[in-house]
């Protein structure tokens, strides 16, 4: 017994400097814009935000099951750029940027929206994409995915098989990754790893044992759709 305590202590120990490893910096840019305010003021400024950047690294490892160095990214170091600019926020090379004026129209729920994009953005510094070959739909879902096990589920999200298409994207797609995994569970850790270096719709067969057009259908028929 007590030498599996020494175990579980050293673990979290090693898991915690895993994370200080990599740089979280926030940067505001926003003066004194109405969504700077609420970012410093409702939000808790640079300080959350670099903890919201640790935070969801820590929980996107866990739940692609990348508890060894070896099998993620080599991202050193994650930025977030606090703006006054367009849309809600992007990703490109380990940078976010994200539009404050996009936290003025949260209905209440600013802290919870902002830290909900973040864990999205944060999840495109560490998703492997096939080589440029997954698309576009799947990497995005696979983002929302890891937003929505997380419990920052956006009150404009879909319910649970709604959508048109498997690889829609976002929210419709995150939700079928999820019944996905309920039929395999860690199924989107196992195809996130298999997207390290190559994609084909043909993962969803080597997993499940169905084609990827065939659980859709399915997903559709589970929830009436």
């Amino acid at each position: 017994m007590a030498c599996h305590k020494i175990f579980l202590v050293i673990s979290l120990m090693l898991a915690v400097s895993l994370v200080s490893a990599v740089d979280f910096s926030v940067v505001d840019n926003t003066g004194d814009s109405p969504g700077g305010r609420r970012f410093r003021n409702e939000i808790g400024g640079v300080s959350y935000g670099e903890q919201s950047l640790r935070d969801a690294t820590d929980f996107t490892w866990r739940l692609f099951q990348q508890t060894n160095p070896s099998d993620r990214k080599d991202v050193t170091k994650i930025t977030l750029f606090m703006e006054n600019s367009n849309g809600i926020a992007y990703s490109s090379q380990d940078e976010i940027h994200y539009n404050a004026g996009s936290l003025v129209d949260d209905k209440g729920y600013v802290r919870r929206g902002f830290t909900g994009v973040v864990y999205h953005e944060v999840v495109h510094s560490w998703q492997w994409n096939g080589a440029g070959r997954a698309p576009g739909g799947l990497i995005e879902g696979i983002a929302d995915y890891v937003r929505l096990k997380a419990g920052y589920v956006a009150s404009h999200w879909v319910r649970p098989g709604g959508g048109d298409r498997w690889d829609q994207g976002y929210d419709v797609t995150a939700r079928f990754l999820e019944y996905c995994n309920d039929l395999r569970n860690g199924f989107v850790a196992e195809l996130n790893k298999k997207m390290r270096s190559d994609y084909n719709d043909g993962f969803f067969v080597d997993l499940l044992g169905k084609d990827v057009n065939q659980l859709w259908r399915e997903y559709k028929a589970n929830y009436g759709q």
